[in-house]
């Protein structure tokens, strides 16, 4: 998969270092996945929810969350945020989905 927005994830590292390693996991394996539609992810990141048109990926053992856009036909992950999981919860995430 082409990942896009990657300067996301680089700035939430930044400010959330212990994320860093989880991120960098979530990437790799991202970036080797060839999915077709949502059964695949779940295939592969078996914690992935889907609302909308995103889908939430849980990083670091569920603390933060990686919501983004894919498209499958071009084989697309666009990054839409990452967030800690108390701003999840906030729900103002979903306005972009």
């Amino acid at each position: 998969m082409d990942i896009q927005n990657f300067k996301v994830i680089e700035k939430f590292a930044r400010n959330h270092a212990d994320s860093r390693s989880s991120l960098e996991s979530w990437y790799s394996i991202t970036r080797k996945a060839a999915w077709q539609h949502f059964a695949d992810i779940r295939k592969t990141l078996n914690s992935a929810d889907i609302y909308k048109c995103c889908t939430i990926f849980d990083i670091g053992g569920n603390k933060y969350r990686l919501i983004a856009y894919i498209d499958y036909e071009t084989r697309t992950v666009s990054i839409v945020e990452i967030l800690t999981h108390a701003d999840y919860d906030k729900d103002k995430w979903k306005r972009h989905c």
